[in-house]
């Protein structure tokens, strides 16, 4: 994957695709630190976390996970489908314990290994960029703390694991390419398969990498029969990854998931739904790009030179060619398919491309470490462009909806960084301080000490990263989610709204909250959970309640509703 195709300097040794010589040996345990170093920072930040807040998402992913390893499941019908790959890898953590909090812990446990498998990855990544490995090092170190590896690692998200898994397909990819070796291509396709198993940002990769195996096959006769057998791990992989998705689906889902292959298909055969996606694409490309500092615009040049260029080699441009047809997919895809909620989100988001930022940032830090000055400024000037461009774009397609529509600071961890400003998005501050910030990185790559760019690009992640988590509160364990004992069956109203049916269903891990539809609850229940319209007493919320059942009334994001509890369930009667 040495995609940089700018000359080293001078004085700098020429660049190979792999360490001359033996490894050192202190290399393993430099590693084996450094993704210590990287799960603490990670579990840091996610210390006083005890339960998912990023809803609908989070609780989906969880509820899956139980279901997978044998507990109790629920009714997320009309949802976006969470999809089985992700849960299946947190549902070892529930044959140990079902308490919520217990498990959540483990999960972000889960993620901080995973993320901190970052820079390792990224290290290679870099060797093959052509730097040395007392640039890649530190390099590495410092870009896997990008907020846009790390932020979403607090969070019981799937893309606290497709960064990885993107990573490593491609280093797998790239070694297939160029050796045509079958174990090659059957790691990589295995990777590629479980990714669509994860997310529909993974179903593009899969796509990349089975269209990619098709070209290898022209060519050499060894890279052919490699090339087969990569093609016969991802189809096997991906009946695999279907089955499971459809098996959850019929459990978690009886009543549909929401239609996004019908948003898609909506888009991609009418104008108005063509500029709204090439728009949003636009937009997350601006987003990668101030997101990374800059430094993923300086490596999406220099992806798109090694792709034209008559005189880089073969391989180069094929896994130019990859990276940069994976990109413009998923950005357009996850585009296209991206309902209107009327939220600034739909204009300019980082999460889809989120999973391939590492990736840019160390292709564009490794050539302005290995260009000269006239190259280094061409590579900034360059990322300027393109991050001036796409918000253009995006300015002029959005309009007014960036200030009209809804703001979500989760949404943009990095641009609140960039612009101190938790409210809105201010796309030309932003803009200007990512130019900055890749000036100041751009003036440190010059300098004799190349570790000070490393530095100061984990300096500038660790200072994003604790700006967008905020001030931690202490590690509080959650209050019960009802009065009583932890027992007995739990219904919901059908016309309670849906945000509190979803809060409460991981909270609640010993029964399943099934609905009710006006008709007494059903032996065993003990708890029903009713609306609150405004005006209405308590009291007066279930008038069919049994007899002796008692009202707790509750208030969350100024939604009423009421907890009806049978008293006798405290005694087991």
């Amino acid at each position: 994957m040495t995609l940089a195709t700018v000359p080293p300097r001078p004085q700098a040794p020429p660049a190979t695709l792999r360490p001359a010589g033996r490894r050192p040996r202190a290399l393993p345990w430099l590693l084996a630190a450094g993704m210590l170093a990287q799960a603490a920072v990670r579990l840091w930040f996610a210390r006083a976390r005890t339960g998912p807040v990023a809803n609908p998402d989070e609780t989906g992913y969880l509820l899956a996970a139980r279901w997978l390893a044998g507990g109790p499941g629920a009714d997320l019908s009309g949802n976006t489908f969470y999809q089985g790959g992700y849960p299946l890898l947190l549902t070892p953590v529930y044959w140990f314990s079902r308490d919520p909090v217990t498990v959540y812990t483990a999960v972000l446990a889960i993620n901080a290994v995973a993320g901190a498998a970052l820079f390792p990855l990224g290290y290679a990544a870099a060797r093959r960029f052509g730097l040395g490995r007392r640039a890649a090092l530190p390099l590495s170190f410092g870009a896997a703390l990008l907020p846009a590896t790390t932020f979403f690692g607090a969070f019981a998200l799937a893309d606290a694991v497709l960064p990885a898994l993107v990573m490593a397909w491609l280093l797998g990819l790239d070694r297939f390419v160029r050796n045509g070796r079958a174990g090659d291509a059957v790691l990589a396709s295995v990777v590629a398969s479980y990714s669509a198993a994860v997310h529909t940002r993974g179903t593009v990769v899969l796509l990349v990498h089975a269209l990619t195996l098709v070209v290898l096959t022209v060519g050499r006769r060894r890279r052919r029969r490699g090339a087969l057998a990569g093609g016969g791990a991802a189809l096997a992989g991906y009946a695999a990854g279907a089955a499971l998705n459809a098996w959850l689906r019929a459990e978690l889902y009886p009543g549909g998931v929401r239609d996004l292959a019908g948003i898609l298909e909506s888009r991609l055969t009418t104008l108005s739904g063509q500029a709204w996606a090439w728009s949003g694409a636009a937009g997350q490309l601006w987003y990668l790009i101030a997101s990374t500092w800059g430094l993923a615009g300086a490596g999406l040049a220099v992806v798109a030179v090694t792709l034209v260029r008559r005189g880089a080699p073969a391989a180069d441009r094929i896994m130019a060619a990859v990276l940069l047809t994976a990109t413009c997919g998923i950005a357009y895809a996850s585009s296209a398919a991206l309902p209107d909620e009327h939220r600034v989100g739909n204009f300019a988001y980082g999460r889809y491309l989120s999973c391939l930022a590492l990736v840019y940032a160390l292709a564009g830090a490794a050539a302005l470490l290995r260009s000269g000055a006239r190259t280094a400024l061409r590579l900034a000037a360059a990322s300027v462009l393109l991050l001036e461009g796409t918000g253009l774009w995006v300015t002029v397609h959005a309009g007014e909806r960036l200030r009209t529509h809804a703001f979500i600071a989760f949404d943009f961890p990095e641009t609140t960084f960039l612009t101190g400003d938790r409210t809105a998005l201010r796309m030309r501050e932003a803009a200007l301080a990512s130019i900055a910030l890749l000036c100041a990185l751009a003036l440190m790559s010059r300098l004799r000490r190349r570790p000070l760019m490393a530095v100061g690009l984990a300096g500038v992640n660790l200072a994003a990263l604790t700006f967008a988590m905020g001030p931690s509160p202490e590690r509080v364990r959650p209050a019960p989610p009802f009065p009583g004992p932890a027992a007995g069956g739990v219904a919901a109203d059908a016309t309670l709204n849906w945000a509190i049916r979803t809060k409460l269903m991981y909270p609640v891990w010993w029964t399943r909250i099934d609905r009710l539809d006006g008709r007494p609850p059903e032996p065993g229940v003990c708890t029903v959970l009713v609306p609150l319209p405004g005006g209405t007493a308590p009291e007066a919320s279930w008038p069919g309640h049994p007899a002796g059942w008692r009202p707790h009334a509750r208030r969350d994001w100024s939604i009423g509703w009421v907890i009806w509890h049978d008293p006798a369930c405290r005694t087991g009667q």
